[in-house]
């Protein structure tokens, strides 16, 4: 089987984003397994359809073919009130049409996320595994991955620290092997 090639979306536009660094920390975890590409969902415009087939339509259409591009899909992402960030919500919806045209269908995916609180971001992921049913997106349903932040989960340089390091080394393994179970035979 050809290298593994995994989109990751960080659910942010922050500069400071903790889920961010958080995503650069899984990804060097894992970068001797798989092929990583970040996929910049801060400057799509905001989707309407009535821009569908237009010029205006077409950093969709390129965010699109970046996606279909991906073996797998690694979303990381804040919560905004009890919910999915504006901007993630946004390039999904995007990336979903024109009906019918959904460049998200039959792609494996994992969702994790970091937050200083207790509950992390259980409910934007909650509310993301209902969106992406509907998107035709295969979805790992275990480990979880309702990271707190705390210092030292990810240093300066990206690397994971020795707390958490384990368990997102595992997170990343069952990742990896559910993106090869759902490839094309």
């Amino acid at each position: 089987m050809s290298t593994l090639k995994i989109g990751v979306i960080v659910g942010s536009n922050s500069k400071q984003s903790i889920n961010k660094q958080l995503a650069q920390g899984l990804v060097n975890l894992a970068k001797d397994r798989a092929d990583f590409v970040f996929l910049d969902i801060a400057q799509l415009p905001l989707y309407n359809r009535d821009f569908d087939g237009t010029p205006a339509a077409q950093p969709f259409e390129e965010f699109k073919a970046k996606v279909r591009g991906c073996s797998g899909l690694l979303f990381v992402t804040p919560e905004h009130n009890r919910s999915v960030p504006a901007v993630l919500k946004n390039a999904i919806d995007g990336g979903s049409r024109p009906y019918g045209q959904s460049a998200w269908g039959g792609i494996p995916a994992a969702i994790i996320g970091t937050s200083p609180g207790g509950p992390a971001t259980s409910m934007a992921q909650q509310h993301l595994r209902n969106v992406f049913v509907f998107a035709d997106m295969p979805t790992m349903q275990q480990p979880e991955g309702f990271i707190r932040w705390t210092e030292g989960l990810v240093d300066a340089n990206g690397q994971v620290g020795s707390a958490s390091k384990e368990f997102l080394n595992k997170y990343m393994e069952k990742f990896l092997a559910w993106v090869k179970l759902h490839q094309p035979r």
